[in-house]
This record gives C-alpha cells, sequence and structure tokens, in this order.
C-alpha cells in the first residue's frame, strides 16, 4: 500500500464387467464381508468412515468420482491423476491400463453422507455424486479472508476473520454507519494494483469492509471505492451504502447493495461494482495544484426494513 496518509472519522464410457479380487479383499478387510451384503458391520467399525477411505485418490487425497481406475493389483486412483502419473500404479508401479473399479463406483452410487462442514451446522445428508457439489456452495463453508493486499490463504468464520484482520493485518476498525476517510497520495501519476486500503465497520451487529484503491482500467489510471459484506449473499442484500467524493462545487454519489465477502475482491473490482473515480477527476477535487492526491471519501450504511402495510423498504439509518 502507498497511500501516504489516511484519516477516518466514524460516524458413461465402456465398462469392464471382470473385477479383480483385490477388491474384495480391500472391502472385507474395512468392513468385514457382511457391508457388501448390507448387514450390519462388525462393532466399532464405521461404515461411513471406512468407505470414505476407500474413495480417497492416494495421489491427491480428493474424493474419488466415476470414472474410478484401477491396476491390475486393483489399487484404484481418480481419473485426473490417473494422467499424471504416466500410465504407472503409484502404489506398486504396475502398468495401470484403461481398468475401471465398477464396484467401487457402484458403491458410492448408493451412499449418502454428511457435508464436510457439518461441525460447523451444516444439517445435511446428501448423495455422495451431489455432495461435492453441495459443499462448493454450501453457506456453513469458510469465508475466505478478505484482505486486499496480499493472497492471503487463511480461511475461518466472522468472528475469526475479524480478529485475523485486526491481529495480523493491523486493520482499522470502526463502529457506526457512516465514514469519512481522506486520501491522501504525493504522487498521482503512479497507479499501481498494490496501491489500496481496506478499513472495517461495524454496525446493525454486522461487519462491512470499505475498499479504496487505485488501478489501471485500460490504459488510464483511476480510483474506486466499494463496499463488502462480511456474510453470505442473501444477507448482505438487505443492506445499502452510499459513497460521495467531490469539491469545487462538483460531487460524484454511489449508491449500492455491498457484495459478500464470497465475491472475491478481484471479481468485485473488476465488475466495477463500486465509485470509479477518473484521475482526471480526482485531481480536479484534489485542489488548484494537481500535483498531490487529497480526497475525501463520505458514505453511510443503513438498513432496508419491510414496511408491514405498505410492503415497501424504508431505510433504518443506523443503530
Amino acid at each position: 500500500m502507498d497511500l501516504e496518509s489516511v484519516e477516518c472519522v466514524s460516524s458413461c464410457d465402456g465398462m469392464d464387467e471382470d473385477e479383480p479380487s483385490h477388491l474384495h479383499h480391500q472391502f472385507a478387510k474395512l468392513h468385514g464381508a457382511a457391508a457388501l451384503n448390507g448387514a450390519t458391520p462388525a462393532p466399532g467399525i464405521s461404515p461411513t468412515t471406512s468407505i470414505n477411505e476407500l474413495l480417497e485418490c492416494p495421489v491427491c487425497t480428493n474424493s474419488m468420482y466415476p470414472p474410478i481406475h484401477q491396476c491390475h493389483n486393483g489399487h484404484t486412483l481418480c481419473s485426473s491423476c490417473k494422467t499424471k502419473v504416466q500410465n504407472r500404479c503409484p502404489t506398486c508401479r504396475q502398468e495401470l491400463g484403461d481398468i475401471r473399479c465398477l464396484a467401487l463406483e457402484k458403491v458410492a452410487e448408493s451412499l449418502e453422507l454428511p457435508c464436510k462442514h457439518s461441525s460447523l451446522g451444516c444439517p445435511g445428508i446428501f448423495p455422495y455424486f451431489s455432495k461435492h457439489l453441495h459443499e462448493s456452495q454450501c453457506n456453513f463453508r469458510p469465508y475466505n479472508c478478505p484482505y486486499a493486499g496480499s493472497e492471503c490463504s487463511v480461511t475461518g468464520d466472522i468472528p475469526f476473520l475479524v480478529n485475523h484482520l485486526r491481529d495480523d493485518h493491523k486493520v482499522d476498525m470502526h463502529t457506526g454507519c457512516t465514514f469519512n476517510h481522506r486520501y491522501v497520495k504525493s504522487n498521482p501519476r503512479e497507479v499501481e494494483n498494490a496501491t489500496w486500503m481496506l478499513t472495517v465497520f461495524h454496525c446493525f451487529g454486522q461487519y462491512f469492509c470499505l475498499h479504496f484503491e487505485a488501478f489501471q482500467l485500460g490504459m488510464a489510471p483511476v480510483y474506486m471505492a466499494f463496499l463488502r459484506f462480511m456474510g453470505d449473499e442473501t444477507d448482505a442484500r438487505s443492506y445499502c451504502y452510499s459513497l460521495e467524493v467531490g469539491a469545487n462545487g462538483r460531487k460524484l454519489i454511489w449508491e449500492g447493495i455491498p457484495r459478500s465477502i464470497r465475491d472475491s475482491h478481484r471479481k468485485v473490482r473488476e465488475s466495477h461494482d463500486g465509485l470509479i473515480i477518473q484521475r482526471n477527476m480526482a485531481l480536479f477535487f484534489s485542489g488548484t495544484d494537481r500535483k498531490e492526491l487529497k480526497l475525501r471519501v463520505t458514505g453511510r450504511i443503513w438498513k432496508e426494513q419491510q414496511s408491514s402495510e405498505s410492503g415497501v423498504c424504508i431505510p433504518n439509518l443506523c443503530s
């Protein structure tokens, strides 16, 4: 970040039916022979855990989906990894060939498993083949860190990320639904994609990330401010925000709905969903010398409330 100062005032293909016996030994070892016949597994053995182990690719450790491949000795791996191991089994180094593990595919087809985010509150049970799609969209999945200044790989729930932003990224935290920022940059003609600023606001019992940054839009340098909601998109739609910048009797105003942090910082920026200020206009707002960027961005956040009588939304300015 190269902003010198910031002030803030808070207000199916062919299948081979010949199955090697090694696969049946795998099932017998983990479940007992009764598991294949639908009987109750031996005491102390978890069918779900054991099947999950069988369906885990030994190369990438992800769950395997058809086509599931195997070598002549019965060792399995996923189709993605088959192309990476030069047609050699990673377990016994034998040639893989083109053998499908039909028994394991059929077992997987019959499974219903809890979402991997069940420990975070997801109550769903899903067929094995649709479980992966659900997990990629699950409302209980962890959030990515919204910090824009680096490719931070930290994930977690909202309280954890708030603490992470404050303690690890040293982000300014403010309470209130109005804000007044002053951005100063000594050489506004040097615009790099790394020019950014992030501030977190707490209001209505929620957290919002205010982004301000400079980047190249085509050949022209621009400045952009936008708000992201620390939560899911459905909850974000309950809020609105406005941003205003101006001087010398002119001003620009933006009003919109904050984007969820489920949408990446880059996705929001590339969609131009926020207040965009061209450099010439920014310099005009900065004063007469045009040698230093001095922008004051003000704004507010409010919650839309549904009127029980008229059915229209009325703003709740702050609480």
